[in-house]
C-alpha cells in the first residue's frame, strides 16, 4: 500500500497517528491542533466549515467558537509563515478556514486540467421544512449523475451544502471551493431541469462526452414523479442508518417498484437496504431477506446499463448477502473501472476487497475514497473499513482514530462501534470498550456475536476474527 501521509511545504502529516514532521524532524503538536490540521489537509484546498472543525477537535462536545479561534491561532504559530510570507491557513470570513494546495498559487500548467463543478443546494420555495428532503434529494441526485463523467470532478454534497440557506456571491463561493463551475437554482420542470443541467455541463466542460452517457442518466432516473418522490424519501431514510428508518426506506422502495419494476436505481437501492440490514444483523423484514436481496441485485444489474453506482450497490449485495465472492468482486471491479472518481464506488470496492481480497489493495481504494470526500456522509464506510484493516493488523490506536472520525459523521453506523469496541478491548481499555458496547446496544438492542457473524462475508473467516475476538473480550453476548 502506498503511504497515506499528507504533505505540504516542508511538512509531512500522518493522519493515522496525528504526528507532524518538518523536513524530517518531529514537530510537537497538541491533539486538537493536529486534528484540525488533518481535516484541513483532507479537504485538499477547499473550505472547511467551523462546525466541521469543531466536531473534529471536540467530537460530541458543545464548545464556544472562541476555542476554535484559539486552536487555529496556535496552529498558525506552530507552522510559521509559508514561502510567500503569508499564513499557511486562510480564514474564509463567516464560513471557516482552508489550507490552500501547494499548486494553488503556481502558474497554470501548459496542458488542460480537468475542471471541477459544484452544485449548490436549491431553495425550498414552498417554505415547509418537512419538504427539504425533496430539494436536497434533487441536488444529491444531480451530483451523482454528474459524477458519472470522468472528464471533470464534482464537489461532494457536504462541501456544497455548507452554503445552504445563505445569501451568497457565486463568484466568492467558486473561489472558496476552488471550482470553475457553480450550478444553482432551477429551470422549468424538475426532470427537464435535470436534463438541462446534465447536458449543459457536459457540453460546456467536455464536448466529446458521448451522448450515451446522458441517455443513461435519463434511463436510470425514475420516469414517474411519484416514483421519484418515493425514491428521495427512501434515500433520506436509509442514510439515517437506524433500524426503523431502514425498514421505512425499504417499504418506500417496494412501493416504487410496483410502479417501475425494472428501474435499476430503485432495484439497487432496495438491494442496498436489505444488504445493509443483513450486514448489521438487524431483525428480518421477510421470510428470506438474503434471497430477496440477491434477486433485487441481479435484476438491478440486468437493467443497469453499466452505471457504476448501481453496480456498486448490487455487487456489495452479492458479496454480503449472497456470499457470491467471485461474482460480487467482479461487479465491483467493473464499477471501479467505470468511474474511479466516485467515492461511494471506491468505498464499496475497497470494503469488499478488505473481506475477500488483498488488504493493501483494499486500503488503496479506501484511502482514495476518503480523499475524494473526507466529510461526505458516505465517508463513514471508508473510515470504518480502514479501522477494520488496522484492527486486523494490530494497529489499534490507528483503528480508534479512524473509527472516531466515522462516529463524528454518523452516530448510527453499527460497524463503527464494532471497531471502537474491538480496538479498545485489544488495548486492554475494557471500560472504554464497554462504554461503546452500551452505546451500540442502545441503537441495536438485539446485537450479538452470532448476528454480526451471520451478516459478514466468510471467504476467509480468519479475516474478521480479530474484530470478533475484541467484541467478545468486551463482553458482547454470543447469541440471543
Amino acid at each position: 500500500m502506498g503511504s497515506s501521509t499528507l504533505s505540504f511545504g516542508p511538512f509531512l502529516y500522518d493522519p493515522a497517528t496525528g504526528s507532524l514532521r518538518r523536513e524530517g524532524k518531529p514537530v510537537a503538536t497538541g491533539q486538537r491542533p493536529a486534528a484540525l490540521l488533518g481535516l484541513l489537509l483532507e479537504a485538499e484546498g477547499r473550505v472547511v466549515t467551523k462546525a466541521d472543525l469543531m466536531e473534529r477537535a471536540w467530537p460530541g462536545l458543545a464548545v464556544e467558537e472562541g476555542n476554535l479561534t484559539v486552536q487555529i491561532a496556535a496552529l498558525r504559530k506552530l507552522l510559521g509563515a509559508s514561502p510567500d510570507g503569508m499564513d499557511w491557513i486562510v480564514t474564509v470570513p463567516r464560513v471557516g478556514y482552508r489550507l490552500p494546495r501547494q499548486d494553488d498559487a503556481a502558474p497554470a500548467p501548459a496542458g488542460p486540467q480537468p475542471p471541477t463543478v459544484a452544485v449548490l443546494p436549491f431553495v425550498n420555495l414552498g417554505g415547509d421544512s418537512d419538504q427539504d428532503y425533496f430539494a436536497d434529494g434533487v441536488v444529491t441526485d444531480i451530483i451523482t449523475a454528474l459524477a458519472r463523467f470522468r472528464s471533470f470532478s464534482v464537489v461532494s454534497r457536504n462541501s456544497a451544502f455548507v452554503y445552504k440557506g445563505r445569501s451568497i456571491d457565486v463568484r466568492e463561493v467558486a473561489a472558496q471551493l476552488g471550482v470553475r463551475y457553480v450550478l444553482e437554482d432551477g429551470i422549468g420542470g424538475m426532470f427537464a431541469f435535470q436534463d438541462h443541467i446534465t447536458e449543459r455541463v457536459a457540453s460546456t466542460v467536455e464536448p466529446t462526452i458521448e451522448i450515451a452517457e446522458i441517455q443513461r442518466s435519463r434511463r436510470d432516473r425514475p420516469n414517474s414523479p411519484a416514483v421519484y418522490d418515493l425514491y428521495l424519501r427512501a434515500l433520506a431514510a436509509i442514510i439515517d442508518e437506524s433500524i426503523e428508518n431502514n425498514a421505512v426506506a425499504y417499504g418506500l422502495l417496494q412501493q416504487a417498484l410496483v410502479i417501475e419494476p425494472e428501474n435499476p436505481m430503485i432495484l439497487s437501492h432496495a438491494a442496498w437496504a436489505l444488504e445493509h440490514r443483513i450486514a448489521m444483523g438487524w431483525p428480518r423484514l421477510g421470510k428470506d431477506d438474503a434471497a430477496e436481496c440477491v434477486s433485487l441485485a441481479r435484476r438491478g444489474l440486468q437493467h443497469s446499463g453499466g452505471d457504476p453506482r448501481v453496480m456498486a450497490h448490487c455487487g456489495m449485495a452479492l458479496v454480503q448477502a449472497g456470499k457470491d465472492y467471485e461474482g460480487g468482486m467482479a461487479v465491483l471491479e467493473a464499477a471501479a473501472a467505470a468511474n474511479p472518481n466516485d467515492l461511494f464506488v471506491a468505498a464499496c470496492s475497497g470494503t469488499a476487497a478488505l473481506h475477500c481480497g488483498d488488504i493493501d489493495r483494499a486500503l488503496e481504494r479506501l484511502h482514495r475514497a476518503l480523499r475524494l470526500g473526507p466529510r461526505d456522509p458516505d465517508a463513514r464506510f471508508s473510515l470504518t473499513a480502514i479501522a477494520m484493516a488496522e484492527v486486523i493488523r494490530g494497529n489499534y490506536e490507528a483503528a480508534i482514530s479512524y473509527a472516531s472520525r466515522s462516529l463524528a459523521l454518523n452516530a448510527h453506523f453499527d460497524p463503527t462501534y464494532w471497531m471502537l469496541i474491538a480496538a479498545h478491548a485489544h488495548l486492554g481499555h475494557i471500560e472504554e470498550a464497554r462504554q461503546f458496547l452500551h452505546a451500540l446496544e442502545a441503537i441495536a438492542p438485539d446485537v450479538t456475536l452470532e448476528s454480526i457473524v451471520a451478516g459478514q462475508p466468510a471467504k476467509d473467516p480468519r479475516r474478521f476474527a480479530p474484530v470478533l475476538d475484541g467484541l467478545a473480550r468486551a463482553g458482547m453476548r454470543a447469541r440471543a
